[in-house]
């Protein structure tokens, strides 16, 4: 059974949310500011959080980041009204591992709330190597450190862990919906382009200063690691 957090401001949306995972079969606590869900997600030991992002006291933005510092694997649902792009890829990079947004519907968030906790008791089978390399371009899964033809380059969290999984399937076509649900594991929605905001970020980190070019784009399919040659 698990345990979870609710961190949400407007009460009556909080106790829907309460009785909707009771009636599920989890258990709920609820805070009603952000230093509050802070303070009990760091004393705690719930099995994931739920948080909207306009918090009193300390929005859910800083909430993440500063539970990330402590808790780096506790699983953390955004749910809010903030739904542009812009606004899910702040969402993304302050350490949510999903975002939801409002007004939404109970299975949905059922369903990735299943997701995210079968994903958490996974044990992850140790990786060959510590490094990831295609060409001249070198990931550390330990150190989390990405560096091309020598020259180190700094990747945010979500950017680390989408290069690593196009270096782990170079060569191959990655559709955005498959780098939605293994890179962010939801689903992808059509209405908005974060995944193609995070390959424009990568592009400019990866290959703008250096060459061959090694990301690429292929029109109605998705984007390959490759070098130009086999492009």
């Amino acid at each position: 059974m698990a345990f979870i957090l609710i961190i949400e401001d407007d009460e009556r949306v909080s106790e829907l949310l309460r009785r909707g995972l009771a009636e599920n079969g989890f258990i709920a606590d609820a805070a009603y500011d952000g230093l509050t869900g802070k303070k009990l997600a760091l004393q705690n030991p719930y099995d994931l959080v739920i948080t909207d992002v306009a918090l009193p006291k300390m929005d859910g933005l800083e909430l993440c980041k500063a539970l990330r510092q402590s808790k780096p694997n506790l699983p953390i649902i955004m749910l809010t009204a903030l739904g542009t792009t812009d606004d899910k890829v702040e969402g993304f990079d302050a350490g949510a591992d999903d975002y939801l947004v409002k007004p939404f519907e109970m299975r949905e968030l059922l369903a990735r709330i299943r997701a995210l906790l079968k994903r958490a008791q996974t044990v992850a089978l140790p990786p060959q190597g510590d490094t990831l390399q295609y060409a001249d371009l070198k990931l550390n899964l330990n150190t989390k450190t990405a560096e091309r033809n020598g020259i180190a380059i700094n990747l945010t969290p979500k950017e680390f862990k989408l290069l690593s999984y196009m270096l782990q399937h170079a060569g191959r076509v990655l559709s955005r919906t498959e780098i939605a649900e293994k890179v962010w594991d939801t689903h992808f929605d059509t209405g908005t382009n974060f995944i193609d905001v995070y390959i424009n970020y990568l592009r400019k980190k990866v290959d703008k200063d250096f060459e061959p070019k090694l990301i690429h784009t292929r029109p109605g399919m998705g984007f390959v690691l490759m070098k130009p040659d086999n492009a």
